[in-house]
C-alpha cells in the first residue's frame, strides 16, 4: 500500500527548519532593539550566541540520553519550549529578559535538533539515508535564510513583537504536525532493562570512550572555529548593511541569499566525498576561502569610505563566496563524526560533543566580534577575528588528515 501524504522524515527536517528560525529571527530585529529597548552592540552580540547556551552545556549529555528519553518526546518538547519562549519574548521590556529567554530558546533548539538525525535514521530505508542526512545538513542556513528574508517585512509591517508572537504559532503547529505525523516512541522503545543498562552503566563507558580518542576532539573543535565565526558574520550582516546606508528591503534579500548559499557547500561535500575526494581538501578549501573571503569583505570597508576600496559588489561576492564554499565544512565533519567516532556505539554521543562544541564557538564568536567592532570603532578588523578562526581551522584539518591516514 502507498504511504498517504508527507514523509515523516521530511516533517523532522521541517521542524528542524523551524527551530533554526529562532536561531535567526534575531538578526533582522538588531536595528529595531537597538532604538525600542536600547540593546547595546555588546549585549546584541550576546544575544545572537546566547540560543547556543544550551548547546554549550548540554550537548554532549543530551547526545547520551536523546534514546533513552525518546527521540519523538525529545523534538515535540523542544517545539513547544521554543514556541512558549518566543511568546514571552514578545512581551519583553528591556535586553535582559530577552538574554534569559535566549537562553531557553536555546534548550529548545538542542531538543530539537540533536534527537533529528537517529530519528531520520529509524524513518528511512537505508539506501536513502545519506540522502535524508543531506537534506538534514541543510536545516540551519535554510531556517536563518528564511528568517532574514521574512522578518525584515513582518517587523516593518506590524513591528517586532509580532515577529516573535508569529513563530511561536508557526512552532506549536509543527509541534502539533510532529505529533500527528511521526511514529510514536513507543513503536522503537527499548525495554525497561535495557533503559536501566543505558543510564547507570553503558553511558558511562561511551562517554569514557569518546573523550578519550582523538577524533572526537579534532572533530568538534573543528565545527566550534568554522560555527563561531559563520554565525558572527552572517548574525551582524544586517547590522553592517544598515550602518552602510543600504535599504532594509535589499540588505534582507542580500543576507538571506548570504545564508541561503551555505546549503550548496552542505550538499556539495557529500557529492565530492562520494567521488572520492579526501575530507581533509575539503576542510582546506573551507577554510582558506573563508579567511579569505573576510578579508577581502571587510578589510576594505574603512578606504571604500575614501574611494579606494574595493568595489561594493566585490565585497558582496566575497561574503556570498565565504558562505558558500565554508558550507563544505560541516558536511565533511559530520561524515568525520561517524567515521572517527571510536566505536559503533558512540556515533551519537561522538555527534553530541560536535554540537556541544559547535555552540561554544557559536556563543564566543558573535561577542568577539562585537568587542572588536566597539573597540575599533568599526567592522574593518572582523577579518582578523575570522582569520585566526580559519588559521585554526587549517591547523585541525591538517591533523584530522593525519588521523584519516592513521
Amino acid at each position: 500500500m502507498k504511504r498517504q501524504g508527507v514523509h515523516p522524515a521530511y516533517v523532522v527536517i521541517a521542524a528542524g527548519v523551524a527551530a533554526a528560525l529562532h536561531v535567526g529571527k534575531l538578526s533582522p530585529a538588531l536595528p529595531v532593539l537597538e532604538r525600542a529597548l536600547g540593546v547595546t552592540l555588546l549585549q546584541a552580540g550576546f544575544l545572537l550566541s546566547l540560543v547556543q547556551l544550551a548547546g554549550m552545556v548540554l550537548g554532549l549529555a543530551v547526545g547520551l540520553a536523546a534514546d533513552g528519553m525518546g527521540l519523538r518526546r525529545s523534538m515535540l518538547s523542544g517545539l513547544l519550549l521554543l514556541s512558549l519562549a518566543s511568546l514571552l519574548g514578545g512581551w519583553a521590556q528591556n535586553a535582559y529578559t530577552l538574554l534569559g529567554l535566549r537562553a531557553v530558546e536555546g534548550l529548545g533548539f538542542l531538543l530539537v535538533s540533536m534527537p533529528a538525525p537517529s530519528l531520520i535514521r529509524h524513518l528511512v530505508e537505508p539506501q536513502r539515508m545519506s540522502v535524508m542526512l543531506g537534506l538534514w545538513g541543510t536545516y540551519m542556513p535554510l531556517g536563518t535564510a528564511l528568517a532574514l528574508l521574512c522578518g525584515p517585512l513582518v517587523i516593518s509591517l506590524s513591528g517586532w513583537e509580532f515577529w516573535w508572537w508569529g513563530l511561536a504559532v508557526l512552532t506549536l503547529g509543527m509541534a502539533w504536525w510532529v505529533w500527528r505525523v511521526v511514529p510514536s516512541d513507543r513503536l522503537r522503545a527499548p525495554s525497561p532493562v535495557a533503559v536501566a543498562a543505558s543510564t547507570q552503566r553503558a553511558w558511562v563507558l561511551r562517554l569514557r570512550q569518546t573523550l578519550s580518542a582523538p577524533g572526537p576532539w579534532l572533530v568538534a573543535l573543528s565545527f566550534a572555529v568554522y560555527s563561531g565565526q559563520w554565525l558572527a558574520v552572517i548574525g551582524f550582516l544586517p547590522t553592517i548593511y544598515a550602518q552602510a546606508g543600504v535599504a532594509g528591503g535589499l540588505s534582507a534579500v542580500l543576507t538571506a541569499l548570504v545564508a541561503a548559499v551555505n546549503m550548496l557547500g552542505n550538499i556539495a561535500s557529500g557529492r565530492l566525498l562520494g567521488r572520492g575526494v579526501q575530507p581533509q581538501v575539503l576542510l582546506y578549501t573551507g577554510f582558506a576561502v573563508m579567511g579569505l573571503g573576510t578579508l577581502l569583505a571587510f578589510f576594505v570597508w574603512p578606504l571604500a569610505a575614501e574611494g579606494s576600496g574595493l568595489p561594493v559588489t566585490v565585497r558582496f561576492l566575497a561574503v556570498l563566496v565565504f558562505s558558500m564554499v565554508g558550507g563544505m565544512i560541516p558536511g565533511t565533519l559530520f561524515s568525520l563524526a561517524v567515521r572517527l567516532a571510536p566505536g559503533e556505539g558512540t556515533v551519537s554521543t561522538t555527534v553530541g560533543w560536535m554540537q556541544q562544541w559547535a555552540s561554544l564557538g557559536q556563543f564566543v564568536g558573535p561577542p568577539l566580534v562585537a568587542w572588536v567592532a566597539s573597540s575599533v570603532g568599526g567592522w574593518h578588523w572582523t577579518w582578523a577575528v575570522t582569520g585566526a578562526c580559519s588559521g585554526m581551522g587549517l591547523l585541525l584539518a591538517w591533523r584530522l588528515g593525519l588521523r584519516i591516514r592513521a
